[in-house]
């Protein structure tokens, strides 16, 4: 038995595709995927940009699975593709890095905004904040929760997913204070 499990393991570490298809998703794979997919678009890419920028180490048809929840993930792929996004996996697992509590503070770096093309619905939003606050600082600017549930709506993603999009993008300032 323990040679068959060694087996099922290097098998599952080094091929995409000899997953489980019969299981019926259940609600963590489809949150877990839904996740992924939201990632994968904040970052502009494709399933085939995935599989030439992974090396093919994911094929796009596997990404795609995964996504729909058509396949589980098994933990070591898990963190391998939140590394490849570049987020912790708690992202991916829907679980919030703050304590509800006291949130940390989340504070946009405007200039670094201003040079990610693909984040202009963002920049317009800031611009709007920044006017209706009066807040002409130009440099960076602090968000409101209600912010951050608009900005997530412009993404079309989750909070955890905006906010690792907001880290790629180079966007945040590290603030630990509590939201206002």
């Amino acid at each position: 038995m323990g040679l068959a499990l060694g087996r099922r393991e290097v098998m599952s570490d080094n091929h995409d595709d000899h997953e489980d298809h019969d299981d019926p998703p259940t609600n963590v794979t489809l949150e877990v995927g839904r996740r992924l997919r939201a990632l994968r678009k904040a970052k502009g890419m494709s399933l085939d940009d995935v599989e030439r920028s992974s090396e093919g180490r994911w094929s796009a048809s596997a990404i795609g699975a995964y996504e729909r929840g058509f396949r589980t993930l098994s933990l070591p792929r898990l963190h391998e593709l939140a590394a490849f996004y570049d987020v912790p996996v708690s992202v991916l697992l829907g679980q919030q890095e703050a304590l509800p509590d006291k949130p940390r503070k989340l504070v946009l770096d405007l200039e670094a905004l201003s040079n990610v093309p693909e984040a202009a619905a963002i920049q317009r939003f800031a611009r709007s904040i920044v006017l209706e606050r009066g807040d002409f600082n130009g440099r960076v600017l602090s968000i409101r929760r209600d912010d951050l549930r608009a900005i997530c709506a412009l993404l079309q993603v989750d909070t955890p997913a905006a906010i690792a999009q907001l880290e790629a993008w180079g966007a945040l300032v590290d603030s630990p204070a509590a939201f206002e």
